[in-house]
């Protein structure tokens, strides 16, 4: 392993961090656990996209099958954007307070953008 890819590691896991420290906080110090179903959402979203990405065929002349692919990346936007409204919709509902909305978004944001850039970072390339 390269000093670059041990430093992006190192760099990722500390925004990492971060994020999930974040969203915890959101719920410990107003006593109210809600946030924490933002954890479950973006560490889902990129489970659609990946399995729908596998799932794409090609035929004997190179055309690929995108609308497995499109549903995919569908469904990990829905997920994304579902992160961010579910802290909106419980501030709005009076469920937490606004400041727990924007640490649990903030946060949420920092862990998929983690796990986006995990992603880029770590991508092998098929070799022909």
């Amino acid at each position: 392993m390269t000093m670059a890819g041990l430093r992006t590691i190192i760099a990722l896991s500390f925004v990492l961090a971060i994020g999930f420290l974040l969203v915890i906080l959101s719920s410990a110090l107003w006593q109210n656990y809600l946030p924490l179903l933002v954890v479950a959402t973006y560490v889902v979203a990129p489970i659609p996209n990946w399995l729908c990405g596998r799932a794409a065929t090609s035929d004997d002349f190179g055309a690929e099958s995108h609308g497995v692919v499109d549903f995919g990346r569908w469904l990990t936007g829905f997920l994304v954007v579902m992160g961010m409204a579910l802290p909106a919709m419980f501030a709005h509902c009076a469920l937490i307070s606004y400041p727990a909305m924007v640490m649990s978004i903030t946060g949420g944001l920092l862990i998929y953008g983690t796990i986006i850039t995990f992603t880029m970072f770590f991508q092998e390339d098929p070799d022909f």
